[in-house]
């Protein structure tokens, strides 16, 4: 992750959008590194916002291509429970899209908003709005123990 850091807000972008796809990475780590080179703050919200958006927004449309066949075949999930999960989904899911920031099931709430096809719009700005919340949170973190 060193390399990222020496990149400055490139190398912010590229892993912060690595670490919301499926890939195991965290941003947060590259994020310290180059706010401790010295870049803005602010800037490194906005690269970060914007690369993790784009990775969950790409985490999205490979749940939207994704099949009921591949659940049921490699998660051993039968059509049945999927069908009553869509269920639910369908009254508020395109909102859960918020949550996609989270640790661990952020990917899993991207990729199953666009496989129930979640409101494409809806799901882009609240999953927005969550990165950007965490990004910002991170920041103030960070100059609490940084400064």
């Amino acid at each position: 992750m060193e390399f990222l850091v020496t990149w400055g807000l490139a190398g912010l972008f590229v892993a912060a959008f690595l670490a919301a796809t499926v890939l195991p990475f965290s941003s947060e780590i590259v994020f310290t590194g180059v706010l401790l080179a010295g870049a803005s703050p602010w800037n490194c919200v906005v690269v970060a916002t914007i690369g993790n958006w784009l990775g969950g927004l790409t985490c999205y449309w490979i749940g939207h291509a994704g099949k009921i066949d591949w659940i049921e075949k490699y998660l051993h999930v039968k059509k049945e429970r999927v069908d009553r999960l869509k269920d639910r989904i369908d009254s508020y899911g395109s909102w859960l899209a918020f949550f996609a920031f989270l640790p661990g099931i952020g990917d899993v709430v991207a990729v199953a908003a666009g496989f129930f096809r979640c409101r494409f719009l809806i799901v882009a700005i609240s999953m927005l709005l969550g990165k950007l919340i965490r990004y910002i949170v991170w920041m103030y973190l960070n100059g609490l123990f940084i400064s």
